[in-house]
């Protein structure tokens, strides 16, 4: 009796010096921004990544917007063949040849952009989206020339086109080649728009710059996600050239939309079945 007692107390003292070790896997969890709630990833990411207790909207890169937008295996990606050059040499801390293979390599894509055609709830329809992933989904050569096929191929197959925005403006390694692609894509609009098409523009955190100033504003309808940034300079520029305070949730969604620069604020969760529904109702 006494050595089953003994060797019951080695035991638990054994387990006392070396306990078993519980590992945690880093990135399960994360802080929600606006509510400041800690939160579960994968239930964040299957709630189309929106935080389960407020909603907030987190970015998304270009591929899982597609997987979000368009029935399950129905989006045929085009223009795949296109890729950034650096015809102006440019050199920071960084030459842009080797800023670009880095962003390639990151984001395990070509450039900021990606289009197709797929369906959406049964709808065919071409799509364009910008990807954050990809230097802030910047506007330069490539971006612009992809938008403008969508455009194009849009109005030759007769589709309704959506355009996906998320960008911080034109691309500065580019210099004057990118802000051209302002005035190409809204040419290419305007010839669309002349054949009877219908654009939906749809703008999400953060929709600035010169992707703002051209093809993103140029929608027959405009959808912004909520409390999306949207504008050309950003706020903080804009108060300290104006050397007063913004009003309250300036150059949010929100905002624009009681402004008359949005038609609808509409939620991830809601967005595929406003497209679908909008073009339904305008027969294309």
């Amino acid at each position: 009796m006494a050595k089953s007692a003994a060797a019951t107390a080695t035991r638990t003292w054994s387990d006392v010096k070396s306990p078993r070790k519980v590992v945690i896997s880093e990135g399960l969890w994360l802080r929600c921004p606006s509510c400041e709630q800690m939160i579960y990833r994968k239930q964040m990411e299957s709630n189309l990544h929106c935080c389960p207790e407020c909603q907030h909207h987190f970015r998304i890169g270009a591929a899982e917007r597609i997987r979000q937008l368009t029935d399950p295996g129905t989006f045929e990606a085009m223009f795949t063949n296109l890729r950034p050059s650096d015809p102006l040499k440019f050199k920071d801390l960084k030459t842009y040849a080797e800023r670009i293979t880095a962003e390639q390599v990151k984001s395990e894509a070509t450039d900021a952009c990606q289009a197709g055609v797929g369906f959406i709830k049964g709808r065919q329809a071409m799509l364009a989206v910008l990807d954050l992933n990809f230097m802030m989904g910047s506007m330069g050569s490539v971006v612009g020339e992809i938008i403008t096929r969508a455009i194009e191929t849009a109005q030759e197959r007769e589709l309704p086109l959506i355009v996906v925005s998320a960008s911080g403006g034109a691309r500065m390694q580019e210099s004057g080649l990118s802000l051209m692609q302002m005035a190409k894509t809204s040419a290419a609009l305007a010839r669309f728009d002349r054949a009877g098409g219908l654009f939906i523009s749809v703008l999400t955190d953060p929709t600035t710059g010169g992707v703002t100033a051209s093809f993103a504003m140029l929608g027959d309808l405009i959808f912004a996600e909520p409390k999306a940034l949207i504008g050309f300079a950003g706020p903080r520029v804009i108060q300290q050239t104006i050397r007063q305070e913004l009003p309250e949730g300036f150059q949010r969604s929100e905002y624009i939309q009681d402004t008359g620069f949005v038609d609808r604020v509409v939620s991830r969760h809601n967005l595929r079945t406003e497209i679908a529904r909008v073009i339904d109702f305008t027969g294309k």
